[in-house]
C-alpha cells in the first residue's frame, strides 16, 4: 500500500513542477485518476442503471411469488439473465473505488503536509486558499456540500407513491387499509429525504476541518460524477425536486 501511495505521492509532485500551481495540480491529478476510472465505473453505472430500469419487474415477482425466497430468487436471476444483467456487476467496482479512494485520501494527506517538491519551496496558496489549511472562508465545504446534494439528486430520483386505496371509501377496512398506505407513503418519503440530505452534510462537515486541497479534489471528482451521471442516465430525478423546489416557493409556471 505505502508503494502505491509514494507513487500517487511522486505523481502529483511531477504535476506541482509541471503547472507550478498546486490547486492546478490538483485538478489535473483529479482529471487524470477520474479518467483512469472511467473502464471501472462506467460499466458499474450502466449496471446500477439497469438494476433500477428492473425494479418495477423485480417488485411484480416479489408480489407473485410473496414468500417463497426461493421461488423468488430464481425468478430475479432469470429476469437478470434474460435482461443479460450481472447483479454484481454494479457492486464489486464500486468495491474497488473505495479502496482506491482510502489510498488517495492518505496519499494527498501526506502530500499537503510537504515543505517542499523535489528540492523547490512549495506554495500551498491557490485563488485565496492555503490548500494546506481549511478553507476560512467556508466557500469550499458549502461546494463540495452543493455538488454532493446534485448528485444524490441525481441518482436518488423522487419516489411516487401510487394511491392504491381508495380515499373516499366509508368501509371500516377499506379505511384501515388506506390509512396504513397514507402511512407507509410518509414513512417512505421521510427515510427518501433523510437519505438525500445525510450524505451532502456529512461531505460539508467533513470539508470544514480538512485541508482545502482534499475539498478540492472531493469538489472536483464529485463535478466528474455528476458528469458521468448526465452520460449514462440523464439528469435523473434533478428536475423533479426542482420543480417541486420551485412549485414550494410558488416560482413554478
Amino acid at each position: 500500500m505505502q508503494t502505491l501511495i509514494s507513487f500517487i505521492i511522486e505523481t502529483l509532485s511531477v504535476l506541482y513542477d509541471v503547472t507550478g500551481d498546486l490547486g492546478l495540480a490538483i485538478i489535473v491529478f483529479t482529471i487524470l485518476i477520474r479518467s483512469v476510472l472511467l473502464p471501472i465505473t462506467l460499466p458499474s453505472l450502466r449496471a446500477s442503471e439497469k438494476m433500477r430500469a428492473l425494479q418495477p419487474e423485480v417488485k411484480k415477482l416479489k408480489e407473485k411469488h410473496g414468500k417463497d425466497k426461493q421461488a423468488l430468487q430464481v425468478a430475479q436471476l432469470e429476469l437478470y439473465k434474460k435482461y443479460n444483467i450481472n447483479p454484481l456487476a454494479g457492486c464489486l467496482p464500486q468495491l474497488l473505488q473505495i479502496g482506491i479512494l482510502i489510498l488517495l485520501y492518505q496519499a494527498l494527506m501526506q502530500f499537503l503536509q510537504l515543505t517542499e517538491v523535489h528540492g523547490v519551496q512549495m506554495d500551498p496558496q491557490f485563488l485565496w486558499l492555503n490548500l494546506t489549511q481549511p478553507d476560512q472562508l467556508y466557500i469550499f465545504p458549502i461546494l463540495a456540500a452543493a455538488t454532493q446534494l446534485v448528485l444524490s439528486l441525481m441518482i436518488m430520483p423522487a419516489t411516487e407513491i401510487r394511491d392504491v386505496v381508495p380515499n373516499s371509501s366509508k368501509k371500516k377496512k377499506v379505511q384501515e387499509a388506506n390509512k396504513k398506505e397514507e402511512d407507509l407513503a410518509e414513512m417512505a418519503a421521510s427515510i427518501q429525504q433523510q437519505m438525500l440530505y445525510v450524505m451532502p452534510v456529512m461531505t460539508g462537515f467533513i470539508a470544514l476541518t480538512f485541508p482545502s486541497g482534499l475539498s478540492l479534489y472531493w469538489v472536483m471528482t464529485t463535478v466528474f460524477s455528476i458528469g458521468q451521471q448526465v452520460y449514462i442516465s440523464g439528469w435523473g430525478g434533478l428536475p423533479m425536486y426542482w420543480n417541486r423546489f420551485m412549485a414550494k416557493v410558488g416560482l413554478s409556471r
